[in-house]
């Protein structure tokens, strides 16, 4: 290559000029995990929480740690309002800071107790009748009776704890930290995260995950399964189906440091 005249006009010499490496995320310090999609799957819910309990007290870190659920705690895996209590047991856990995200599944069961007769079928194909057996409900035998659902809806409102219902009521849209922003689903590519709709948060699959990047910041998701977690520059989404893999993944995030942590069941579910 002819070397650069240095009399060349700086226009022309920009032309030269590598670009800078970016440098790596980061979560300004503080030591935070990040749970996928639970999905019912207490029995494996319990050990990851132990080790991510015991990894926080090793680490011994100057702030308290952070712990944020991604979204999707019901449906599918056998017992949704035992991985509720647990979630709610953990917010009281006083040495680590509990929070908590809306997922899709949990907006599917709002719906339910608003309309059971019009939402309950749906839910059921999505997972809904776990959810409602593992609080003593049985789902009506057939999916097309509106009257039997109706039926289904009360006695799930008469059940359902009221710490659980406030639960479902309060979870939240958009956690950020540092240079990360721990959503379920993804972001719109093209809006500013402030002005991210509800929908996309929840729902949004390819337009985010076929994105190259940036989002404003990192963004830290579940929503869709894969059968290996994905940490791209981007964005690391941590769902790995454990519903029916058996295998749930929490990402461990500490100043530039990024970690996959995972509990694996002896069998997967059903």
């Amino acid at each position: 290559m002819r070397p650069q005249d240095p009399r060349a006009p700086p226009l022309f010499k920009n032309l030269f000029r590598k670009t800078p490496p970016l440098p790596p995320p980061s979560t300004g310090g503080r030591l935070v995990y990040a749970v996928g999609d639970v999905h019912g799957r207490l029995d494996i819910l319990g050990p990851l929480l132990h080790d991510i309990a015991a990894d926080a007290a090793a680490s011994r870190p100057a702030e308290r740690p952070l712990l944020v659920f991604l979204g999707d705690y019901v449906d599918r895996g056998a017992d949704s309002m035992g991985g509720v209590d647990l979630i709610l047991r953990m917010q009281a856990y006083d040495r680590i800071e509990t929070r908590v995200l809306k997922g899709n599944h949990e907006e599917a069961l709002l719906k339910f107790l608003d309309d059971p007769a019009a939402m309950g079928p749906l839910w059921v194909d999505h997972g809904g009748a776990t959810t409602l057996a593992s609080y003593g409900v049985q789902p009506p035998a057939t999916r097309t009776d509106p009257e039997a659902w109706a039926r289904a809806g009360e006695a799930f409102v008469r059940v359902l704890p009221a710490a659980h219902r406030r639960f479902y009521e309060t979870l939240e849209l958009m956690i950020t930290v540092g240079d990360y922003a721990f959503v379920h689903a993804g972001v719109r590519p093209g809006v500013p995260l402030a002005e991210q709709g509800e929908r996309d948060l929840l729902w949004i699959r390819q337009e985010f995950l076929q994105w190259e990047g940036p989002y404003g910041k990192v963004i830290v998701h579940g929503h869709t399964p894969a059968e290996q977690a994905q940490l791209t520059r981007w964005r690391l989404g941590i769902d790995t189906g454990a519903y029916a893999t058996g295998v749930l993944t929490a990402v461990r995030l500490e100043g530039e440091h990024q970690r996959l942590m995972q509990a694996k069941a002896t069998r997967s579910a059903a």
